[in-house]
């Protein structure tokens, strides 16, 4: 079933696209697409972190050997894994009341707070993703592709968690095990996708795409380069504020019913004002309602 068409009717929403997963620099290779179409982002390593690769199931594969396969045992199975954002229930046990829910702190954290994002917006979640075999060799081009969601439901301080962690939800999220930091804020997710028509399919709040396709995949077609992206022509920003961290006009190029763009070389978190871009909306909706 798919979902209803977004409504137009929230003039003060951002859009978030938000780099999450695998890379050249945070783990060392893409995040893979599998054979039959079937995708997995794979959490960054980090020591601090309360799982293990190890401890991930996604669909009866166990995510450590493939991890160390794929990395080539530059990163282990028993290493620590980053599950951030953490979207899906059934990669591990969780305590009641778990919600998905993102962690962000410091500068990226910085460049959210600055732009006001806060409850009713938008994550889109990309990565970096490329194609493997049945032997899980690496195989075909590296891509940009969106593979999940999260609208704001709260935005939780995480410091002010702390007192109550061994009792509350979030406990095993790992920005919980961080420093003391007034920058660690906690996005967690809606029950429902608070845009969708009443009274018909609602997606929820936060999920994954499991398949991989091209209307989901950023980096333009015959692209040698991951960064250059092929979006809809409605993000062009003429005289309205761009995407963040892309103001330079020379970075887009209208081609048709297209703008390509030429996107920065890392970031975490690029927003747009979905009050000066409301044609995109009716695009956000149907990646939305297309989900597998």
């Amino acid at each position: 079933m798919r979902a209803a068409i977004l409504l137009l009717r929230a003039p003060q929403m951002r859009i978030i696209l938000s780099r999450k997963g695998f890379d050249s620099a945070s783990g060392g290779c893409p995040s893979p697409i599998f054979p039959d179409g079937s995708m997995f982002s794979l959490p960054i390593p980090y020591p601090r972190s309360p799982v293990t690769f190890d401890d991930l199931i996604w669909a009866g594969r166990a995510i450590g050997p493939l991890v160390e396969r794929l990395t080539k045992g530059k990163i282990r199975r028993t290493d620590f894994a980053h599950l951030d954002p953490d979207l899906r229930r059934e990669l591990r046990p969780r305590p009641a009341g778990w919600r998905p829910a993102l962690g962000q702190h410091r500068s990226a954290q910085s460049h959210l707070r600055k732009n006001g994002v806060c409850a009713g917006d938008l994550f889109l979640f990309w990565g970096l993703f490329r194609r493997v075999d049945e032997q899980l060799r690496w195989t075909g081009k590296r891509l940009h592709v969106l593979w999940g969601w999260l609208q704001v439901g709260e935005v939780l301080p995480v410091d002010n968690l702390r007192s109550a962690s061994l009792e509350h939800w979030t406990r095993n999220h790992p920005h919980l095990d961080f420093e003391p930091d007034p920058s660690n804020t906690l996005y967690v997710a809606t029950e429902r996708l608070s845009l969708l028509d009443e009274g018909q399919h609602a997606a929820t709040g936060a999920g994954v795409f499991d398949t991989f396709s091209e209307e989901r995949r950023f980096t333009a077609a015959g692209s040698a380069k991951p960064t250059l992206w092929s979006l809809p022509a409605a993000f062009f920003p003429g005289t309205r504020r761009p995407l963040t961290y892309h103001e330079h006009q020379d970075r887009w190029q209208l081609q048709g019913d297209k703008v390509l763009l030429t996107t920065v070389g890392r970031g975490q978190e690029f927003v747009l004002d979905a009050s000066q871009y409301p044609e995109i909306l009716p695009w956000v909706s149907e990646l939305l309602s297309g989900r597998a």
